[in-house]
């Protein structure tokens, strides 16, 4: 059975109940047309937290099935969609059944995390005619949208070349170095969990598809050797209990928030996942720090660099055309003090704005005359508004609301733009591993 002539939402399936899954929820129930109806989560003790989300949102509990009754609960909870919000590396083993069995998939960025993965949903989609909607939350901040609108307008001519630095500080950078993100058999690596905002946002602005990308990566900050070399390393495998924690500046303390707390300390005596490890561990397996050339099938380029250590986060993105240049700037923190929480419920995923915000401004320079400030409205927190524009589009207005559906360019990504902004990542990592360029056709992806 095909779902696809419906919107969607109706019976919806959380698949994962880590940090994410809670923005879903709560749109969900919020929206009177679909219902989460039941839960897929190995951790019961999670699983349980997202049950108790569900009755203070007052809406009913619902079943929790293992993740080998998956397909079960697909069938016996009449399933008509599915939002899969687990580890990274796991998505394919929900998103391939679930086209097969025509349930509609939304999955979170990156849609998975290597080549083979891709192939295989690439295929199901091909064999069974379905689709599937891929996160990509950052098309729906208003700020990027004023960026893909100038752009799409021809304010700079044909664009020629991109120069992109993100910069991540180290609160929310170092946080991938405390958790499962840190094993590329996880994450596939910044380079991969990050396509699903960096790498989309520049195939989406360019409307051009990636053809070949060489890079160099390193853990440059971060690790047991960087830590000693550098003079911040302590010796302990995790914050909780750890006396030699408690002066480190990296540390995370889990029972401060009372999400943290319910959702990984307290869940911990079900599968000894520690939320909390020390970022200059050894056996670290991702960079920290990366740099990239990309070639576009449009003939523009891109050097990006991610750097993971900055004591201020924010973005900068200049776009080079044949008429003139358009620059982007966001400042999201300023600066972080000893004093600021290493992380809090409401910073996880951009839910809430990070401390000490700064500015966004957007510059048009053309060719010959003085530069304009483009007006702008800095939202922070919720990925820019980008969140909540997302549900909106995504599941349907709230009631006593229209669909804030923001400018004509926007679209909804699909399986496609999934594998574009996931192959930039991915060819990223075979550059670092093999020292050379790497090209989109050697992917062998089934587009």
């Amino acid at each position: 059975m095909s779902f696809s002539d419906k919107p969607l939402g109706g019976r919806v399936a959380i698949v994962g109940t880590g940090s994410r899954a809670s923005m879903f929820v709560r749109g969900i129930v919020q929206r009177p047309n679909s219902q989460v109806v039941a839960i897929c989560e190995p951790n019961a003790v999670r699983a349980a937290y997202y049950n108790t989300l569900l009755q203070e949102l007052g809406a009913p509990t619902v079943p929790i099935y293992k993740p080998e009754g998956f397909q079960e609960m697909l069938q016996k909870e009449k399933v008509e969609t599915i939002v899969v919000t687990c580890i990274d590396a796991l998505h394919d083993l929900y998103i391939v059944p679930a086209l097969e069995a025509g349930v509609r998939v939304l999955t979170e960025k990156p849609m998975t995390t290597d080549i083979e993965k891709c192939r295989k949903i690439l295929e199901t989609v091909n064999k069974t005619g379905q689709h599937l909607t891929v996160t990509f939350n950052y098309r729906y901040n208003p700020v990027h949208e004023l960026v893909k609108r100038t752009l799409a307008d021809g304010k700079i001519g044909n664009i020629l070349s991109v120069h992109f630095e993100w910069l991540l500080d180290t609160v929310h950078g170092a946080d991938y170095f405390r958790r499962w993100h840190r094993q590329k058999t996880n994450s596939g690596g910044l380079m991969v969990h990050k396509s699903g905002h960096h790498f989309d946002l520049v195939n989406w602005w360019l409307n051009a598809q990636p053809v070949a990308v060489g890079g160099m990566g390193r853990l440059a900050f971060y690790g047991e050797e960087n830590g000693r070399r550098h003079g911040w390393a302590r010796d302990y495998e995790r914050a909780r209990g750890s006396q030699e924690a408690k002066d480190d500046p990296f540390a995370l303390d889990l029972e401060a928030d009372e999400t943290l707390k319910s959702i990984y300390a307290d869940a911990e005596k079900e599968d000894g996942y520690h939320r909390d490890q020390n970022v200059f561990a050894p056996n670290i397996g991702i960079e920290d720090d990366m740099a990239l050339l990309v070639r576009y099938d449009t003939g523009a380029t891109m050097s990006y660099h991610l750097t993971a250590y900055s004591p201020w986060e924010g973005y900068r993105v200049m776009f080079n055309g044949s008429l003139g240049r358009l620059e982007l700037e966001v400042v999201e923190s300023q600066y972080r003090e000893l004093t600021d929480p290493q992380l809090t419920g409401g910073q996880i995923h951009g839910k809430a704005a990070l401390p000490n915000p700064g500015e966004a401004t957007v510059k048009l320079h053309k060719l010959w005359q003085k530069p304009e400030y483009l007006p702008i409205k800095m939202e922070h927190g919720e990925h820019g508004g980008g969140d909540r524009r997302m549900l909106s589009v995504l599941f349907g207005p709230l009631p006593g609301e229209e669909v804030d559906t923001g400018d004509a360019s926007k679209q909804g990504a699909n399986e496609r733009d999934g594998a574009m902004a996931l192959a930039v990542g991915l060819m990223a990592n075979e550059s670092f591993r093999t020292g050379q360029f790497c090209h989109f056709k050697d992917l062998e992806f089934p587009i």
